[in-house]
């Protein structure tokens, strides 16, 4: 009781106790027992509040962690594929695919670009200018792979033909069919012209070197809903 009456003790009880011979004991009961209970209201609101303000920062920090893992899980899952050995991360041209290539002709445009289809699709062309939806391996010529759609788990999307990707890989699709599957062997003058960078699990490719990407054309958007 000493405790909940601290409050109102320090200022009130002076007065009270200064002026106790005039006072007479009923009296100070009544307003001792009036006091407890005002005191005793008060605290128990400031507990009220204080009970919803700590549930309110436990269901925020709450939040926070839940958000937190989560992105931490995200980002785990899309490191994943860069922390993968090389022999590990995924492929369009497996062991058995590598030994077939060998024995596939090498088409030289005049550009200098060069190609092995890994297989042959079907249908038309995508035109200049229509979007294509692509898959692609990029690697430095030891096979080193410095970027992947596979690994980000969906095809790339694109309008071919115009200067969105580098020049070797625009021309390399421009002749392919739905379906199909082609090793572009990409001129350093058809590739980086300023290079990329390392990162983590991925090498550096320098200014106009050479690459290679292995790319499967998945499909054609706006050619599709044109034919139907």
């Amino acid at each position: 009781m000493a405790s909940l009456l601290l409050p109102l003790g320090s200022a009130f009880g002076k007065g009270l106790f200064a002026n106790h011979q005039s006072i007479s004991s009923d009296r100070v009961r009544g307003l001792v027992v009036r006091c407890s209970t005002l005191d005793l209201k008060a605290e128990a609101s400031r507990a009220s509040e204080w009970r919803d303000e700590f549930n309110v920062i436990k269901r925020r920090d709450l939040m926070g962690l839940v958000f937190g893992l989560s992105g931490l899980f995200i980002d785990s899952f899309e490191s994943k594929g860069a922390g993968l050995p090389p022999e590990q991360k995924p492929r369009l041209c497996d062991d058995t695919c590598e030994k077939e290539l060998e024995n596939v002709p090498m088409v030289t445009t005049e550009s200098g670009l060069q190609y092995k289809d890994i297989k042959i699709g079907e249908g038309p062309s995508p035109p200049v200018g229509f979007q294509v939806a692509a898959n692609y391996v990029a690697m430095v010529p030891s096979g080193q792979i410095f970027d992947s759609s596979l690994e980000k788990g969906l095809p790339y999307i694109f309008r071919v033909g115009s200067g969105q990707v580098i020049k070797g890989l625009d021309e390399g699709i421009l002749s392919m069919k739905i379906g199909g599957k082609r090793r572009l062997y990409i001129p350093g003058s058809l590739a980086f012209p300023k290079g990329l960078t390392s990162a983590p699990g991925r090498p550096r490719v320098s200014a106009n070197s050479p690459v290679i990407f292995d790319v499967s054309l998945e499909y054609i958007p706006g050619l599709e809903l044109e034919e139907e």
